[in-house]
């Protein structure tokens, strides 16, 4: 990572901490709409894009705000929320090339208003790739652009109207300068010859719709903690309770914790009380919100969760919830030793290999490759393990050419290291 990139002029910013043209109006009607996709499609060069959720506050992961900004253009933040349609937002955006930080987080809810980039750059992925250690948004402008930001905000309920203005103060200046660190990050992953390779992953990312997950259709068994439960029958209370609470988090659009924590979820499964007076935890939970937060569940909602556990209790033995099939799914590493010796060999060695190359590149180990692609690559490698192999199956689990040619190698010499 080159060091005699000097900082930006444009560090007066955060003297101000006001957007440079001043704080923009809300887009909340059809025709404020129709003048910024009319300003948008005006402007030059690629277009900064972000968005707002209510994490942990609402049952779902929708936007409530987004922020586009583009030169000649300015900064506007839409409401979405009572918009009746997008076409023309998802006109003006659709062809330039968007500029977000850490994608992933935000492409699925754009995804879910029509928004789809058809091309894109995604600052937080290319710091990785450019070797910074500290990749937020604030981090990336400080050391690019010499400019700090303050993320006071970034975990508010988005949901809540009218926005604070200090909200949207901060939601602004999350696009201010997303265009400028870009063309500076662009800059040096250039002059450290990975530009190629962040240009492959921002490719991917355009066809970015959310987690790979095989097909779900046992949420529950993702509840925080649930390793805990041994029988089939206290899973099945867990199923049971996982369900009530979900009904009852989007009947009510708040997040499924909020109507109850994981832990008092998995508590209940795994002592099943019968009667009211043994819903109450037995422990108190290290955070006082979240022990509140149980407390007041648990007492709104008892005849909800007695339900449940009493459903679960009768159940016949071939309805319980029996342990989910591997498919190509290997093992936890920490079991590979016991069930494959040699499988176990392999992985320890390409770790050390990945180690030292990502030393090299100054690329993190998991951005090289997946731990996941990897470990499905290792525990049943195919036969015969050839470089065409082994980068045909890397392909397939969704490896980029860059990692193909710099990762395969060393797992094809692991594999047949080890046999």
């Amino acid at each position: 990572m080159p060091e005699d990139l000097d900082p930006d002029p444009l560090s007066d910013y955060v003297r101000r901490m006001e957007p440079a043209e001043g704080l923009p109006e809300i887009v909340d009607t059809d025709v404020a709409l129709r003048h910024c996709a009319e300003a948008l499609t005006a402007g030059e060069g690629p277009i900064a894009v972000d968005a707002e959720r209510a994490s942990g506050f609402r049952y779902g992961q929708q936007a409530y705000l987004v922020q586009v900004r583009r030169h000649g253009a300015g900064t506007w933040l839409i409401d979405p929320v009572p918009l009746t349609d997008l076409t023309p937002l998802q006109q003006a955006l659709d062809g330039p090339e968007w500029v977000l930080h850490a994608a992933t987080q935000d492409l699925p809810c754009l995804s879910d208003l029509g928004l789809h980039p058809k091309a894109l750059f995604d600052t937080e992925l290319g710091s990785r790739l450019a070797g910074l250690h500290r990749v937020g948004l604030s981090s990336a402008l400080e050391y690019y652009l010499g400019v700090t930001l303050a993320k006071e905000h970034s975990a508010v309920d988005w949901s809540t109207r009218p926005l604070p203005e200090p909200w949207l103060r901060y939601a602004a200046l999350d696009v201010e300068l997303l265009v400028d660190l870009r063309d500076r990050l662009e800059q040096d992953l250039q002059e450290q010859g990975k530009l190629d390779w962040a240009r492959q992953e921002f490719q991917a990312l355009t066809e970015f719709s959310g987690p790979r997950r095989a097909k779900d259709t046992e949420p529950w068994r993702r509840t925080t903690g649930s390793h805990r439960l041994r029988t089939p029958r206290h899973n099945a209370a867990l199923r049971e309770l996982w369900q009530a609470r979900d009904a009852i988090a989007r009947q009510r659009d708040v997040a499924s914790t909020r109507v109850v924590p994981d832990s008092t979820l998995v508590d209940l499964a795994a002592r099943m009380p019968l009667q009211p007076s043994g819903l109450a935890a037995p422990t108190p939970d290290r955070s006082r919100s979240r022990q509140r937060r149980a407390e007041q569940g648990l007492l709104r909602y008892q005849r909800t969760w007695l339900t449940a556990i009493s459903t679960a209790a009768d159940l016949p033995p071939e309805e319980l919830p029996q342990a989910p099939p591997r498919g190509h799914q290997p093992p936890p590493a920490r079991a590979w030793a016991d069930r494959d010796p040699a499988a176990a060999e392999r992985l320890l060695l390409v770790k050390g290999e990945l180690a030292a190359l990502s030393e090299r590149l100054d690329i993190p180990v998991e951005n090289l490759m997946t731990p996941d692609t990897v470990r499905r690559l290792l525990w049943s490698p195919p036969q015969p393990t050839t470089l065409q192999a082994v980068d045909a199956a890397l392909a397939e689990l969704g490896a980029r050419p860059w990692q193909r040619e710099l990762v395969g190698p060393l797992l094809v010499e692991a594999a047949n290291a080890h046999q």
